[in-house]
Parts: C-alpha cells; structure tokens; sequence
C-alpha cells in the first residue's frame, strides 16, 4: 500500500507518519508538505528514505498533487491552516489552503479512484454548549 499523507511534516501529521511506518512495515509514504509555520522536516528527518519519501509542495497545486495522486492508494489529508483567530485578520491563506487545497486533493482523489480521509481539528466545529446533565459538566 503506497500513502500520500498531506501536512504529514506538521505535529498531528508526522506523529501518524511515525505510527504507520512503526507498525506497517508494508506501506510506503509520500508526505505532501509545504513546510510552512506548521510543518517541519525535522519532525520526519528520521524516517526519510526507501519507505518515506517527502515532497515540498502546496496542496492548492493541481500539477504537483497529480502527479503524486496517480502514485498511491489512499490519501490522509492533515494539510491545514489552523488558527482561527489569524483568519480573522488575514482569510486567504486559509480559504487558500483549507478550501481551494482541500477541492484540489478532492478533484485528484475522485479522478485517480483514491481513497480520502480527512482529518480535522476541534476549531472547525468550534465549542460545544456545557450540559449541566453530564458527568463533569455542571457545577457540585
């Protein structure tokens, strides 16, 4: 089985790259990366060889995901602009990343019959309302 995992040279993305390549020797990596604020070689410099292969690119570029999307299975996509308070300020980098990046994967996936998995983080959903109901949630 040949990966393409998306922002897999950021924390959430380099810890999965980490447990696949522990405890599945049989598949081999593509980290899709754009080395931002967020990603760092550092974080899979270990792995980096037969089996995990990094390639320096934005997700929002349809040749470059082509290219490696004709090339694997399955994609896992953790390639996102994630503070919420900055996209107050300045929303293109995230409507870059998180909307035109995320159609791109998409497009590639659904033309190259690739299995997507999507993995988000709790800003998305924002803060869900306290239940005075539930274990932890009220007051005594």
């Amino acid at each position: 089985m040949k990966l393409m995992i998306t922002g897999g040279a950021g924390f959430i993305g380099s810890n999965f790259v980490h447990f696949v390549y522990r405890h599945h020797p049989e598949v081999q990596m593509i980290v899709l990366d754009k080395l931002t604020y967020a990603g760092n070689k550092a974080n899979i410099a270990d792995l980096l060889g037969d089996r995990v292969q990094l390639v320096v690119g934005d997700i929002a570029d349809k040749a470059v995901v082509d290219k490696w999307m004709a090339k694997v299975d399955t994609v896992v996509n953790f390639a996102a602009e994630s503070h919420n308070d900055n996209s107050l300020i300045n929303p293109d980098p995230f409507l870059h990343s998180n909307v035109i990046g995320t159609y791109t994967l998409l497009e590639a996936a659904r033309k190259y019959d690739v299995r997507f998995h999507h993995i988000s983080t709790d800003e998305v959903y924002g803060d869900l309302p306290l239940r005075e109901d539930l274990p932890g949630h009220g007051e005594g």
